[in-house]
């Protein structure tokens, strides 16, 4: 329980918790896991279990920690970042249908720099609100 909100007000989102994924997701990522986890699952396994090692100071819970894993594993090895990326465009006009925009969710005339960093916000923001969620009620 938070003693700085009021009672039945504890936070969903905590710096603990934006810690932990971020020495997770950048510290604790080689090239390498960064580069096959997409393509290869022993990749994608191997990132997820360095990933999941800071939120063990946050919550020793199996249960919590099983489900940070799995769905991190689901949001990287399979690109969810990009669908979601595609998705959010679907209703607007000049919207690309996926084959033109599955590299990164967005159309390819968008400069590389810009949906790369788009893709990183929202595959952290995907993360963030998972595990946000995951330890306020698994926690």
């Amino acid at each position: 329980m938070n003693p700085h909100l009021p009672a039945g007000h504890d936070a969903i989102f905590t710096a603990n918790q934006i810690v932990a994924h971020l020495v997770g997701d950048y510290l604790l990522q080689s090239d390498w896991m960064a580069r096959e986890k997409h393509r290869r699952l022993d990749a994608a396994a191997l990132h997820v279990f360095f990933y999941t090692l800071p939120f063990v100071f946050i919550t020793q819970e199996p249960v919590a920690l099983a489900l940070i894993a799995v769905l991190h594993l689901v949001v990287d090895h399979f690109g969810v970042a990009r669908y979601l990326a595609w998705l959010k465009n679907r209703p607007w006009p000049g919207s690309l249908p996926w084959a033109e925009c599955r590299k990164t969710g967005f159309p390819p005339d968008m400069p590389v720099w810009q949906s790369s960093w788009l893709l990183v916000i929202i595959d952290n923001t995907l993360h963030i609100l998972t595990n946000g969620i995951v330890l306020h009620y698994f926690g």
